[in-house]
């Protein structure tokens, strides 16, 4: 090995070491919590469960905060420190609930299957987990838990969800599948608008009882009629 590549190997070295030193100084090191921070995320954790299965078992308005504080043995104030109201409690059964759409649409954009297939297959596995579950999406539905505009922090979980199907319809469009005389801003606002306008009204029986499955069918097979090239 000749002195100039030593030099150069020692350089390259020295500059490494240096890069390691800088990201381990950049990068923040995640203390574990301690035991009061757990106590804190444990009992949030337990209002949260018990608040959901009282709504299950006796429906959203039929379930008091009262309710919730006797089961789990603390009192009012304690409860008001972790949630500022009942509705509050579900905002985190609607950010899973947005989760769980994202997962939905990114299967779906992974599949070659056509735009009609991809949103035929995505809503109607949307509409199975929510009718396996009424009382609970009755109580997400009653106190806006989903609701951007009631609940300001649902804005970027639902935005997220919103551009993965913008994403699907704009594909559409490109494949030649889905008119374009819309922008695609516009057609994923009309389907989204038909599905939680099913959802909303299966959910409190606005309209009488009927199936959410062969509702949310017939609201996508509308949209499909519409959005032909």
């Amino acid at each position: 090995m000749t002195a100039p590549a030593d030099a150069a190997r020692s350089l390259r070295s020295a500059h490494a070491r240096r890069s390691l030193r800088r990201r381990k100084k950049s990068t923040p090191v995640q203390q574990p919590l301690g035991l009061r921070e757990r106590k804190k995320a444990r009992l949030r954790q337990q209002i949260i469960e018990t608040a959901v299965r009282l709504f299950r078992k006796h429906g959203y308005e039929n379930t008091r905060i009262d309710d919730i504080v006797q089961i789990l043995e603390i009192s009012q104030p304690t409860f008001f420190r972790y949630f500022p109201s009942k509705d509050a409690v579900l905002r985190d059964v609607g950010k899973r609930g947005f989760a769980c759409i994202v997962e939905h649409l990114k299967s779906e954009l992974s599949s070659e299957a056509d735009t009609a297939a991809r949103l035929r297959r995505l809503y109607r596995a949307l509409a199975r987990e929510v009718e396996a579950d009424r009382r609970l999406w009755e109580a997400v539905v009653l106190s806006g838990a989903m609701d951007p505009v009631r609940s300001p922090e649902m804005r970027g979980p639902e935005g997220v969800a919103i551009g993965l199907l913008r994403e699907i319809l704009a594909q559409g469009q490109r494949r030649g599948e889905i008119t374009r005389v819309f922008p695609v801003l516009h057609l994923s606002e009309f389907m989204e608008g038909l599905y939680q306008t099913v959802i909303r009204q299966w959910a409190v029986d606005l309209t009488g009882p009927h199936k959410l499955g062969e509702r949310v069918d017939s609201a996508v097979e509308f949209f499909l009629r519409g959005v032909q090239p």
